[in-house]
C-alpha cells in the first residue's frame, strides 16, 4: 500500500481525503496485458498492519508498450498512479506478524530400590 498526496473524493454525502493506495495483480496472461484491482482511501491501522478503508475502486487493464515497458512491480504501482492522476509519497509499512514459540520440556525421573519406589513428574514451560 503507497501513500499519497491527498485528493478530496466525495463518499457518503461529504468530501474526504484520500492518502492512500492500494492496488493487487487480477490476471496477466504473460503476453500481452494485465490487470489491476486499485483502491483510493484512508489508512486504517489494523492488527497486524495498515489497512485501507477504500473510497473509490476500480480495475485497470495495462497493455501495448506499457505491458511491455512492466518488469516490476514499481512499475505497476507508478502507471496506476499515473491512469489514477495521484502521485505517490510513500509506503506504508508492510504487515508483520509476530511468532511467539512456547517450548514444553517434559522430564520424568524414576528411582527404584528394593524396598521403595518413586516417580518424580516435573513439567517446564519455558517462554
Amino acid at each position: 500500500m503507497k501513500q499519497i498526496q491527498p485528493v478530496p473524493i466525495w463518499s457518503n454525502g461529504q468530501i474526504v481525503q484520500a492518502d492512500a493506495l492500494n492496488a493487487y495483480t487480477v490476471n496477466d496472461n504473460l503476453v500481452s496485458q494485465a490487470s489491476f484491482w486499485y483502491g483510493i482511501g484512508t489508512a486504517v491501522d489494523f492488527q497486524p498492519g495498515v489497512g485501507l478503508l477504500a473510497l473509490s475502486q476500480g480495475n485497470l487493464t495495462m497493455t501495448g508498450d506499457d505491458y511491455i515497458a512492466y518488469e516490476t512491480n514499481q512499475y505497476a504501482w507508478d502507471w496506476i498512479a499515473k491512469q489514477l492522476n495521484v502521485t505517490i509519497i510513500g509506503n506504508y509499512p508492510e504487515p508483520t506478524t509476530t511468532t511467539t514459540t512456547t517450548t514444553v520440556i517434559d522430564v520424568t525421573t524414576t528411582t527404584s530400590t528394593t524396598e521403595t519406589t518413586s516417580t518424580t513428574s516435573s513439567t517446564t514451560t519455558v517462554n
